[in-house]
């Protein structure tokens, strides 16, 4: 990539904030996002009874019958006092990351559900997936009342600051909080496959669940919807095999020192015909480099903009075919045609429509690339400037 990811970094400056209104009742369970409606429940007890009279008597000195004499000696328990948790272990991650992502309940008339989202301000400004604010869709953004719940048991008010449908991103403010844990932003650039991670959120509804894996695959293309003009949202995803499911989405995925690397978002589902499943060990975050551009321009107020081609595009069998091209587009000026198949971006592959989109996403306008092609069999390049949809 010829542009270098954004610098880390930790907070931006809070503004002031009114003072917090007094708590709330405990907080309703609604269906978790990804678009999804909770279908089960928990199931405790059972064989509790015979679980225990198993114990116990797997524990009896003696074997006797119940009833009878036992034996007095006492059962060994551990006097080690609480030991911290290894750094770079998940216990560690957790409860560095913990304070740092919430809860979403959203309701817009009789629709509802829930999601997660990750604390970047210490007063509450929250990031999260534009498909948790809009409930999948189903309503505007600026309609939807929502419910931030903080792992300290803190429930506010959040008011959505602004979207991005294209990056599924979005900004939600926590009314009337100070003193909350901003999680420190990294760079998921520098993951590698097979590196450790921590996912953190409130699947189903079930606050602060954390779960842990590896990064399975990178650059990932990842196609979830398409805005009311056509525009395609589709990203380069962190592929990883932690649990994630619904509900998850907003939340953190966090690297083994606990900055974040990426906001959970969609899962694959089981071939069954149910998008309701759970992890069946594939999931997908959006990486945080691309979108830490995004964070700045809506907390400036502006529209974000994202890089751009100017081209059409369908499925090829080597990659993408161009179909039209747009005067004054950066296509056109580097001389792309229609016909033509993308088969490269840099050093990343394109196989398909949604891969040359979901790459593209991963740059910014005016960044300089550098685009393989097939014309008449024969394998070109030409090197362009990125354009802008602002």
């Amino acid at each position: 990539m010829s542009s270098s990811a954004p610098p880390p970094y930790n907070q931006w400056p809070p503004p002031s904030s009114p003072p917090p209104p007094p708590p709330g009742a405990p907080r309703p369970r609604r269906g978790g996002f990804a678009a999804a409606v909770l279908a089960g429940a928990l199931v405790v007890g059972g064989g509790a009874g015979l679980g225990g009279a198993a114990l116990w008597s797997a524990l009896d000195d003696s074997g006797s019958a119940p009833g009878s004499s036992t034996s007095s000696a006492p059962l060994q328990v551990s006097s080690n006092a609480d030991t911290p948790a290894p750094d770079g272990s998940v216990e560690a991650v957790a409860k560095k990351v913990l304070p740092s992502v919430v809860a979403l309940d959203v309701t817009a008339g009789q629709a509802g559900g829930s999601g997660s989202g990750v604390v970047l301000t210490q007063d509450g400004l929250i990031l999260t997936n534009n498909h948790v604010v809009t409930l999948a869709g189903e309503t505007d953004a600026g309609s939807a009342q929502i419910t931030v719940s903080f792992s300290d048991g803190t429930r506010v008010k959040g008011t959505v600051v602004g979207t991005d449908p294209l990056t599924d991103s979005a900004l939600v403010q926590a009314q009337g909080v100070t003193g909350r844990t901003p999680i420190t932003i990294g760079k998921s650039g520098v993951l590698d496959v097979g590196e450790q991670v921590v996912a953190i959120g409130s699947p189903y509804g079930l606050d602060s669940t954390v779960t842990s894996g590896i990064v399975s695959a990178l650059d990932r293309p990842v196609e979830v919807g398409r805005d009311s003009q056509g525009n395609t949202t589709a990203y380069p995803a962190i592929q990883t095999d932690a649990a994630i499911n619904h509900g998850n989405s907003g939340g953190a995925l966090v690297d083994m020192d606990g900055q974040l690397v990426g906001i959970n978002a969609s899962i694959q589902t089981a071939d069954d015909g149910n998008p309701e499943s759970g992890s069946i060990g594939i999931g997908f975050a959006i990486p945080i480099d691309e979108l830490v551009p995004i964070i700045q321009q809506l907390r400036d107020g502006d529209t974000p903009t994202h890089a751009r081609l100017g081209i059409e595009v369908g499925d090829a069998q080597d990659g993408a075919v161009v179909r039209t091209v747009d005067d004054g587009s950066a296509a056109a000026d580097a001389g792309l045609q229609e016909g033509d198949v993308i088969t490269k971006v840099d050093d990343h592959l394109v196989d398909s429509s949604g891969s040359l989109v979901a790459t593209v996403r991963s740059y910014r306008p005016n960044d300089k690339v550098t685009v393989t092609y097939l014309r008449d069999g024969q394998t070109k390049t030409t090197e362009l400037e990125l354009g802008s949809d602002a």
